[in-house]
């Protein structure tokens, strides 16, 4: 598909869940963690949040092997957040133990995204002015459309944003009115990375040279109009 120039659009990974004796069953996993003694607490907490329970601990050297047992569900993005828990340093294996009760609620992303207003290129002095409250997914020059998501924003809530925005230029220019930008190199997103990070409402849209995130609905009128009707 590569080489014929295609390009698809992924929705958020779902598991499969099945329904015994009138109840629903979801994928349980074998969660196996080796980390740095040190780096213990913040993998425990990780695994906690998404419904993990610890089985067993075992020291070896100056590592510890954890073994846990959590829903399939649980793991979507829990890969990326454990390597940056841990400086890059555990190893991370799991396996399908079988299917239990479906437990309660997994909690979502924590940040809500910066969702472009317009469609052209990005502009350095428009990504400047967001870095400061954002992480950026794009770089100055990159192609840039309505819909697309540029950023993860500082708060929970997603926010539309114009990256294309150009500087205003004046007639009269005092000395020394000019400052240099500095931006901050953009969060590369990978395949895998960039599946674990969407939620319901986005897709990976992967196409032979890039892989940019997107909303489902690309105007924001669009996606305004549910919360409107209430539906």
């Amino acid at each position: 598909m590569r080489r014929e120039g295609f390009e698809l659009s992924i929705g958020k990974p779902r598991v499969v869940v099945r329904e015994i004796n009138g109840k629903l069953h979801e994928p349980f996993e074998t969660l196996i963690v080796e980390v740095p003694t040190e780096k213990v607490g913040p993998v425990m907490e990780l695994a906690g949040y998404r419904r993990g329970t610890i089985e067993e601990m075992i020291p070896r050297g100056s590592y510890s092997l954890l073994r846990f047992s959590i829903p399939a569900r649980g793991l979507i993005g829990l890969r990326t957040r454990l390597l940056n828990a841990t400086q890059g340093t555990a190893i991370i294996n799991h396996r399908f133990s079988g299917y239990r009760l479906q437990e309660g609620d997994v909690p979502r992303r924590a940040n809500g995204v910066l969702v472009s207003m317009v469609t052209g290129k990005a502009v350095g002095f428009a990504l400047f002015g967001l870095q400061d409250r954002a992480e950026l997914f794009v770089g100055p020059g990159e192609e840039i459309y309505e819909g697309m998501i540029v950023g993860e924003n500082a708060r929970d809530s997603d926010m539309v944003v114009n990256p294309c925005r150009e500087k205003k230029l004046t007639n009269v220019r005092a000395a020394g009115s000019d400052e240099n930008i500095i931006l901050k190199p953009p969060r590369a997103l990978f395949l895998e990375a960039a599946l674990e990070y969407i939620e319901d409402d986005e897709l990976v849209e992967i196409t032979p040279k890039s892989i940019r995130l997107r909303k489902m609905k690309l105007r924001e009128s669009d996606r305004r109009r549910p919360s409107r009707l209430g539906t």
